[in-house]
């Protein structure tokens, strides 16, 4: 990126830092943020101030330290705000959640990950804790797999390509996933997670098709902590209940989407 020349690199290293907090690390100092980011003191000093005063980050002084501020949850309200997917989708997904008793998210298409946009949690037992902005792993999740398997073949190849150079190992580990869940959306139009990315969970994911101008790709998928499911209970108990809710929010939205087979 530092070859080319629109590329803005002070905001590139501004927004480096605010990405470095995490639901786990919520309150990092100048020393943590130079060991997550590789950034010389110097210049993390410059960008904590900078962020402070415009109101992204909020300064902890009895503990030296930063937590994220009222100004990122302000840059996000407005994109959130405005995707009508979201309030077009929320009784369907409240009644699918209530249907199946499983936890139900809504995610997008990010850069190299899936963004949860939307997050009705009814498995308490689920230890992951979905919530709007959460990231998830394309490979490894039903959802990431099924919003890859609905893009372009271009598209598809493209953030492949750029998952491999990224971290090749990490790629090696986790396309078998990818490879293997194929045939199960292929043949039955939804993506299926046994414990893939996280042991004890089980995911069933699939794409929306939906009339808008936003261009974004969105899926939705139905998750539980420690369930046994045969193919047969699935099949019968929540497949069903996602076909249904699918078809809901793609007619709604003006645009229905033809279910495929239903065999396991």
């Amino acid at each position: 990126m530092e070859t080319d020349r629109q590329f803005a690199i002070n905001l590139s290293r501004g927004l480096q830092v605010l990405r470095a907090f995490t639901p786990a690390e919520y309150l990092l100092g100048n020393r943590e943020l130079c060991e997550k980011t590789g950034l010389p003191k110097a210049t993390i000093s410059r960008l904590t101030y900078t962020l402070e005063q415009l109101g992204y980050l909020t300064r902890i002084d009895r503990l030296q330290k930063y937590r994220l501020g009222p100004g990122v949850l302000m840059l996000g309200y407005p994109m959130l705000a405005s995707m009508e997917i979201r309030h077009l989708a929320r009784p369907h997904i409240e009644k699918l959640a209530a249907k199946t008793g499983w936890t139900v998210n809504l995610g997008m298409l990010g850069k190299l990950e899936v963004v949860y946009i939307d997050a009705l949690r009814i498995d308490r037992g689920n230890f992951l804790k979905p919530d709007i902005g959460s990231a998830r792993p394309l490979l490894t999740t039903a959802l990431g797999r099924a919003l890859l398997f609905a893009s372009t073949n271009a598209q598809r190849a493209s953030i492949l390509n750029r998952l491999k150079v990224e971290d090749p190992a990490q790629y090696a580990a986790d396309f078998p996933y990818f490879e293997k869940d194929r045939a199960c959306y292929e043949k039955n139009g939804f993506c299926l997670s046994r414990g893939d990315w996280k042991r004890n969970v089980l995911a069933v994911a699939v794409p929306l098709t939906v009339a808008s101008d936003d261009h974004l790709q969105i899926g939705m998928n139905c998750t539980i902590s420690t369930a046994r499911l045969t193919k047969a209970e699935l099949l019968k108990n929540i497949i069903p209940h996602l076909f249904e809710a699918r078809h809901n929010i793609e007619r709604d939205s003006g645009k229905i989407l033809t279910t495929s087979g239903t065999s396991l």
